[in-house]
């Protein structure tokens, strides 16, 4: 039995649908690392040390969850710490054909990682990091999607 998964994205930020995709992984696996990547091709709204602590903050202090940031490759990073599963969300039919392509290209860089897929709740199925910045950056009220740790820290965003 694989003991130690890691559930990887940029989580900029976190949404309500992470969570539940984080709390149905807790309780599949002994460890579950919820590491933040350091995306250089990306532009974060939140810096890694603000998502790192939005996610402690929206975690409700599951037991078995870690959370940590890596740079590089996620596979290179499962060997680092030994987890032998990498857990992906999957809301939409749109996300199917790109995560079904990095699972495979994860397996073709390290045949021994397994990838699974966990959807949220339908009513976050939806909801991405994507839109919840489009619609602070546009003046709307991105609340409901986001933990209440993230909604403070959107409105504090959105007042400078």
């Amino acid at each position: 039995m694989n003991k130690k998964a890691i559930y990887a994205g940029s989580f900029d930020p976190i949404t309500c649908g992470h969570v539940d995709v984080i709390e149905r992984a807790s309780k599949i696996f002994e460890e579950l690392v919820v590491a933040v990547a350091c995306n250089i091709s990306k532009t974060p709204l939140f810096s890694v040390e603000e998502r790192l602590k939005h996610i402690k903050g929206s975690l409700n202090n599951i037991r078995n969850v870690k959370v940590d940031s890596f740079d590089g490759l996620l596979v290179d990073y499962a060997r680092q710490i030994n987890a032998k599963v990498l857990v992906r969300g999957l809301r939409a039919l749109t996300d199917f054909e790109y995560e079904f392509q990095m699972a495979l290209t994860n397996r073709k860089l390290a045949e021994n990682i397994e990838t699974i897929f966990l959807m949220p709740k339908e009513q976050y199925s939806y909801v991405s990091s994507k839109m919840i910045k489009e619609i602070i950056a546009l003046g709307g009220d991105a609340s409901c999607f986001v933990p209440p740790v993230v909604k403070e820290a959107l409105i504090g965003k959105t007042r400078k």
